[in-house]
């Protein structure tokens, strides 16, 4: 087997390794969880989570090699996220992607972490999904692009605050539904009325490309525990009363996102949106999302739910950077936090 590439994921909490050739199939794809490490604290710990990623590694590239029947000397390239992410985690892949990319002398290649979840997109259909509006929602990051071309984002605006699977973190901890929030608190709400509290949806007819989660969250905080200084009763949280604020949460969220992608497409004359990240595996937000497919005309790709969350396979962008010559050197960086303004090459 020649031709293929290994990808490496590492920019959070999750420690992932993929096998891809150069027709994008995912040849292996293995990914390593931190959700039981991160759990007791109700979000990732930056330190937990890169000394996981450095026992987790190398175990996790040996199985998606033999899972996928490639060997070292197969590959063509390294590809690596370098950004944004958390400065540790992220350390420990690209040093990885280092080592490995100077002993087999092959191309190292590096992509940005949020912009592999919008070319995920395409990953089911066999082609580049551009060009396109891209919304990336997860954990982390709720911003909306201008997609050109694989190798050209340029962002449109992103949350003024918390980030929308930030927002569904907090609300299961609110809730003490758990965490991750996004599953726990999809599930609590399929037996509630989304229609039961009237939560605000911040920005909502505001035409400008900016989201906002923060005053959302903080509402349901007040529903659950009272509103400061205030001396009225709160009603118990009952198992009924907690799925009606979960369903109505997520309702507020999901009406939010599919306005502005709405708004987005078309300030941007765009016919085809891409949406990746976390939450985009929320099922009420897809099915909302394929309605604004129906009315608007628009053709909407969303990421297969198995490369929703961070995964490797997304670095087969590794592929389009690569056939475009667009190389790193070693002394490549990492680059945390936000995402810049623009990414063009």
């Amino acid at each position: 087997m020649k031709d293929v590439l290994l990808a490496i994921e590492s920019s959070c909490d999750e420690t992932a390794a993929a096998v891809i050739d150069r027709n994008r199939n995912i040849l292996s794809n293995v990914v390593a969880t931190q959700t039981e490490l991160h759990e007791p604290f109700g979000g990732v710990v930056p330190e937990i989570a890169s000394r996981a990623h450095l026992e987790r590694l190398v175990p996790v590239v040996d199985r998606a090699l033999r899972e996928s029947g490639a060997e070292l000397g197969d590959l063509s390239a390294i590809v690596v996220a370098t950004e944004p992410g958390l400065v540790g985690s992220l350390l420990v892949g690209l040093s990885a992607a280092k080592a490995l990319s100077l002993a087999l002398d092959v191309p190292l290649v590096t992509i940005n972490h949020v912009e592999a979840h919008l070319y995920a997109c395409g990953l089911e259909t066999g082609r580049e999904p551009f060009p396109a509006i891209g919304l990336v929602v997860s954990g982390g990051h709720t911003n909306l692009y201008d997609c050109r071309s694989p190798v050209e984002f340029e962002l449109l605006g992103s949350t003024i605050d918390d980030a929308a699977g930030e927002a569904f973190d907090k609300v299961a901890q609110i809730l003490e539904l758990g965490f991750p929030g996004g599953p726990v608190i999809e599930a609590a709400a399929r037996n509630g009325d989304p229609r039961a509290f009237a939560f605000p949806r911040s920005m909502l007819n505001d035409p400008r490309p900016l989201l906002s989660f923060s005053g959302l969250k903080t509402a349901v905080l007040y529903t659950v525990r009272g509103t400061p200084g205030s001396s009225a009763e709160v009603p118990p949280l009952t198992d009924q009363r907690r799925a009606d604020i979960a369903a109505s949460f997520q309702a507020a969220v999901v009406d939010v996102l599919v306005r502005k992608c709405e708004q987005a497409l078309r300030q941007g004359n765009r016919q085809r949106l891409l949406v990746g990240g976390g939450v985009a595996a929320n099922g009420v937000f897809r099915s909302a999302l394929a309605d604004l497919s129906a009315r608007s005309g628009c053709e909407v790709l969303i990421s297969p739910k198995e490369y929703c969350t961070d995964n490797a396979a997304m670095g087969a962008l590794g592929w389009a950077r690569l056939e475009r010559g667009l190389f790193a050197g070693l002394d490549a960086d990492v680059v945390p936090g936000l995402v810049r303004k623009k990414s063009t090459e």
